[in-house]
C-alpha cells in the first residue's frame, strides 16, 4: 500500500513541476523550491510559492500562495496570483496515471494591455508553449535520465477568479473611456483536460494546465475588453444621433419662426 501512495505521489510532484523526486523527507520544501525553480524558468519571469503540503493518507496536495510577478515591458504587479490550488489524485498505479482534478480557488488575475494592445497574459502564454516540446523534439527529462511517466490530468477547474482588466497604456483613439481598469469575477469554468486519454510525460503537465488556464483566462479577458468598446461605441454612436437630431430641431425652429414672422 505505502509504495501504491509513494508511486501516485511522485507522479503529482511530476505533474506540477517537471520533475520526479524519489525522496520522502522534506519533500514539501523541496516541491516549493523547485516550483519556484521550473516556473520562474517556463514562464520568465519571479515565481514565488508560500507551502506545499502533502498528504500521504488522503493521496492530495495543497499548494498556497502561488503568484507570478508580470513579464518584462509591464507593470510591477502581479500577473496572478492562484490562492489556492487542491489536487485529488485518482487511485491508478499504472500509466497513464490520473490525476482525478486540480482546483484552482479564487485566483487573481491581471490583463494588462501595453501600447501596442499586447496582453501580458498573451506573454506568459508564449513563454509557456515556446518551452514545450514541439514535433519530434524530445522532453528534456527524456533526453537526460530517461522516459517521464504519462500523467492524464481529468478536469481542471477554476473557481471564482478574480479578473482585473487595465489597459491604461494603451491608446484607445476616439473612444475616451471614463476609465481604463475594471473588476469582475468570473463564473467557475473547467479547462481543457490535460493528457487524456493517452497521458503527456510527467515533466510537461504543469506547463500544459498553466496553458489551458491561461487560454481560457485570455479568451475571457478579450471579450470582456470587446464588450466594454463595443459599448462605448454605441454610446458615442448614440451621442452623434442625439447631436445631430438636436441640430435638425434647432434648424426646424428656426425655419419655423421665419415662417411665422413672414404671415
Amino acid at each position: 500500500m505505502m509504495k501504491k501512495i509513494l508511486v501516485i505521489l511522485l507522479v503529482l510532484v511530476a505533474a506540477f513541476i517537471g520533475v520526479v523526486f524519489y525522496l520522502v523527507s522534506g519533500v514539501d520544501e523541496l516541491i516549493r523550491s523547485q516550483m519556484e525553480t521550473q516556473g520562474s524558468k517556463a514562464l520568465q519571469t519571479q515565481v514565488q510559492v508560500s507551502k506545499v503540503e502533502l498528504s500521504f493518507a488522503e493521496a492530495r496536495m495543497s499548494i498556497g500562495g502561488f503568484n507570478v510577478q508580470n513579464p518584462t515591458g509591464y507593470s510591477d504587479d502581479k500577473a496572478f496570483s492562484l490562492g489556492e490550488v487542491k489536487l485529488d489524485l485518482g487511485t491508478s498505479t499504472q500509466e497513464p496515471y490520473v490525476v482525478e482534478e486540480v482546483l484552482i480557488d479564487a485566483p487573481s488575475v491581471l490583463y494588462e494591455v501595453d501600447a501596442s494592445g499586447k496582453a501580458n497574459l498573451v506573454v506568459l502564454k508564449d513563454n509557456l508553449q515556446a518551452m514545450l516540446p514541439k514535433g519530434e523534439d524530445k522532453p528534456a527529462s527524456e533526453q537526460s535520465t530517461g522516459p517521464a511517466p504519462l500523467v492524464a490530468v481529468q478536469k481542471v477547474t477554476v473557481k471564482d477568479a478574480k479578473l482585473r482588466i487595465n489597459f491604461e497604456a494603451m491608446d484607445t483613439g476616439e473612444l475616451k473611456l471614463d476609465k481604463k481598469q475594471y473588476e469582475l469575477t468570473l463564473p467557475t469554468f473547467q479547462s481543457s483536460p490535460v493528457g487524456v486519454p493517452n497521458g503527456l510525460p510527467a515533466d510537461q503537465v504543469g506547463s500544459a494546465i498553466m496553458d489551458s488556464m491561461l487560454d481560457n483566462l485570455i479568451k475571457q479577458a478579450k471579450q470582456r475588453v470587446k464588450d466594454i468598446f463595443e459599448d462605448k461605441a454605441k454610446e458615442k454612436a448614440k451621442e452623434k444621433i442625439d447631436e445631430e437630431k438636436k441640430k435638425l430641431e434647432e434648424k426646424a425652429k428656426d425655419k419655423l419662426k421665419g415662417l411665422l414672422s413672414n404671415q
